[in-house]
């Protein structure tokens, strides 16, 4: 009787969790559809409002990109402080923030009060935004782009003529075109960082990036070519969105639409905010899109020097890839590096500083958009600009760490955070390549079938293909597109989906959610992960595919025996290298043994670091007061022989350079700098003050203590009767 008991008692409480789950279900489906009737609502609204920059802040139009000489469809913002800002400081440096034109319309750099225009504006930064229009001017190229966004660069100047360079942050696509700008422009801007930004077009693996191996599955870039024809001399960007959705067939075709009917009473507002911007497709003219294919995606030829050489670049670089994106993985992001300085001895003799901070997971659009991202990395970021140019030239990784208690000079540091710079090799830069470079000399060849297919094209189909095509006509069947029909059909312009929101408001005021223990619920969680994983299966096994078939047909078996690969720009880039050390050397040499005080000390500090092998933001802020504290002395003539101001950056790059090709001969010269002992024993201090190398993580005196304290206490000489005893 007992067994009957229990059986009918656990079928009543699974019937009863199946009423309750088909009630949730069903509501949470009510909900679902009135989240995709806001999306679509969206969609109509952001499309009538002419598809603004979809900012979080005030702004103002500073200039119009329409109205230059060359015109084009480029813009300037200048980002008003909200509230909840401090009034902005003319003399800080400015910040201009230019977001990716890749299909997808301006605002990512601003999405959210915690962005990096946010961070910005929180500091006190004058903030600037490049944004763009829906639709490019008529004839407009890549150049007139560059023209615009120069002039946009020179009008932030004058506008805080007391002020350092800005810095200006370029997003993905608009990274590459800032490197660009940067290296045909010296010195229009300060640092340029460039985040999840694609310069080195052929690097990646199988794994992280499939999306470089479209380009041999198509033949080039004569279906961009066709593509914008068709379009009346436009580019849809949709195409370019459509790539980026069959990277993740998963996300795209079912997790990110369960995620909003699982979570269909929170995730809405999230849901519909992202999908203002990411249903918001912009165009390029056939000029721009055939550009970007041949010159860069296919043709690689901006690490290259074809198109404009990346070593003219003065500012200082900072890069900022992660380990998660599958558009532009790490590898993809610092190539170029390898490849336009060939050694990082090199790097060095030009005066250049490059820094690459590497995430461990996040997404592609996370970089840009992630509040976790923009509270940590983007806030370091912005508040280190100045230490990063006194970093001297070098390749370096930003590590950002957790502060794990109570460290020595803690306001030179921010938040729970502790910042340092390590210094790297180019062997550390390769290491990033999980699949080595081999495989790039395949997209060498890819590249000359792509021109030949190009030249085809342009020259025996398009003269058929432009008389066809009326821009008004391709414009009509532009707005019957599937993502724009998907979105229109959802939105209140259909009438049967206009009264589904009084139905939604009373299903919320009736709501009644499924227990979280509810097995239904479970098994729908579990159905759902499993759909998840056989979507994510069947994309690898493309890709697998994908890859394999370019390989074998582009490779040294297929047409890889007729096209045989360029010589690949890192050997290239070697033997630039070991021209440039050569005349470096040659130069350097003579000035081993020349130099006094400053000189000095500046070698005992590049040394130190190189025996380090890192150092710390602290450091490098204490390097700024120690060197306030010797002008102040050679001023007052405690030191040295000249009291002329000393420019510390042009000894402290010099020194570097020195100890980079000869660190034996600099630490053996090393006294004739110092000539004695009381200038030996001062700089060591020096030293040891900015490297904190007593007690580095134990609080001790204050900042302004120790400061004071240097030249008149004598720690080398208690270090070295310490070691005596």
């Amino acid at each position: 009787m007992f067994p009957l008991v229990n059986l009918a008692t656990a079928a009543a409480k699974l019937q009863q969790e199946a009423i309750e789950y088909s009630v949730d279900a069903f509501q949470r489906g009510i909900l679902f559809w009135d989240i995709m009737r806001q999306r679509g609502n969206a969609f109509v609204e952001h499309s009538v409002q002419g598809k603004p920059p979809l900012l979080k802040f005030s702004y103002e139009k500073i200039a119009d990109g329409s109205t230059l000489p060359r015109p084009c469809n480029y813009s300037l913002l200048h980002v008003k402080p909200g509230p909840e800002h401090p009034a902005t400081i003319p003399d800080m440096r400015p910040i201009v923030v230019i977001d990716p034109r890749a299909g997808h319309g301006p605002g990512i750099g601003g999405f959210k009060p915690d962005s990096q225009i946010g961070i910005a504006l929180r500091e006190g930064h004058p903030t600037y935004f490049v944004t763009f229009a829906p639709e490019p001017i008529d004839g407009q190229t890549l150049r007139d782009v560059a023209a615009a966004e120069a002039h946009f660069l020179e009008l932030v100047a004058e506008r805080h003529p007391d002020a350092p360079a800005a810095a200006v942050i370029g997003n993905c696509q608009a990274g590459w075109a800032v490197a660009a700008l940067a290296a045909a422009s010296p010195g229009l801007m300060g640092p340029i960082l460039l985040n999840g930004a694609p310069l080195s077009y052929w690097a990646g693996s199988r794994e992280q990036n499939p999306m470089r191996y479209s380009s041999g599955v198509l033949g080039g870039s004569w279906m961009s070519a066709f593509a914008a024809d068709l379009g009346g001399d436009r580019f849809d960007g949709a195409y370019l969105i459509e790539n980026f959705e069959n990277l993740n067939l998963a996300n795209t075709y079912w997790t990110k639409y369960y995620n909003v009917f699982a979570r269909a009473d929170t995730e809405g507002p999230r849901f519909v905010e992202f999908e203002r911007w990411w249903g918001g497709v912009f165009r390029m003219t056939g000029e721009e899109i055939e550009s970007i294919t041949r010159n860069l995606f296919i043709g690689n030829r901006l690490s290259g020097g074809e198109v404009v050489d990346l070593r003219n670049i003065t500012s200082p670089v900072v890069v900022f890839a992660s380990w998660g994106d599958d558009i532009t993985p790490p590898a993809q992001a610092l190539n170029w590096v390898i490849d336009v300085w060939g050694s990082e001895k090199a790097l060095v003799q030009a005066g250049r500083t490059i820094v690459y901070l590497l995430h461990e997971g996040v997404g592609h659009l996370g970089i840009f958009v992630g509040t976790a991202v923009a509270k940590k990395e983007h806030d370091q970021l912005i508040n280190a600009l100045t230490e990063i140019e006194g970093l001297g030239p070098g390749l370096w990784q930003m590590i950002i760490d957790a502060k794990s208690g109570p460290v020595r000079y803690e306001s030179l540091t921010r938040g729970q955070y502790a910042v340092r710079f390590v210094e790297r090799s180019f062997d550390d830069l390769r290491a990033l390549d999980l699949d080595g470079r081999d495989e790039e000399a395949i997209f060498s060849t890819i590249a000359k079938v792509s021109e030949i297919n190009h030249t085809a094209y342009t020259n025996y189909v398009r003269p058929y293909i432009k008389p066809l095509v009326n821009r008004q006509a391709a414009d009509s069947l532009r707005s019957f597109s599937s993502r724009s029909m998907e979105r229109l059909l959802a939105s209140d312009i259909n009438p049967a989906m206009k009264s589904l929101g009084e139905v939604a408001e009373q299903v919320r005021a009736q709501r009644k959610p499924a227990a979280i223990t509810n097995r239904f619920s479970k098994m729908e969680h579990e159905v759902s992960s499993l759909i998840e994983k056989n979507l994510k299966q069947i994309g690898d096994a493309r890709d697998h595919f994908v890859a394999a078939w370019v390989n074998a047909v582009y490779g040294p078996l297929g047409l890889g025996a007729w096209l045989p690969p360029e010589a690949s720009e890192e050997s290239i880039g070697k033997e630039r290298a070991e021209r440039i050390l050569a005349a470096a050397s040659t130069r350097l040499q003579t000035l081993i043994d020349k130099g006094g005080f400053p000189e000095g000390v500046c070698r005992m500090l590049t040394l130190a670091i190189q025996q380090r092998g890192e150092l710390s933001i602290r450091s490098v802020r204490l390097a700024r007061l120690a060197a306030e504290q010797v002008d102040r002395w050679l001023e007052e003539g405690r030191i040295g022989t000249s009291k002329a101001k000393v420019d510390w950056e042009s000894v402290y790059d010099l020194q570097r350079q020195i100890t980079s090709l000869f660190p034996v001969e600099a630490a053996e010269t090393l006294p004739l700098l110092l000539s004695n002992e009381k200038d030996q024993a001062l700089a060591e201090e020096l030293v040891d003050f900015v490297l904190m190398r007593e007690g580095e993580e134990m609080p001790q005196d204050t900042l302004a203590d120790d400061l004071a304290r240097i030249g008149t206490s004598k720690p080398a000489v208690r270090r070295r009767k310490a070691a005596a005893g």
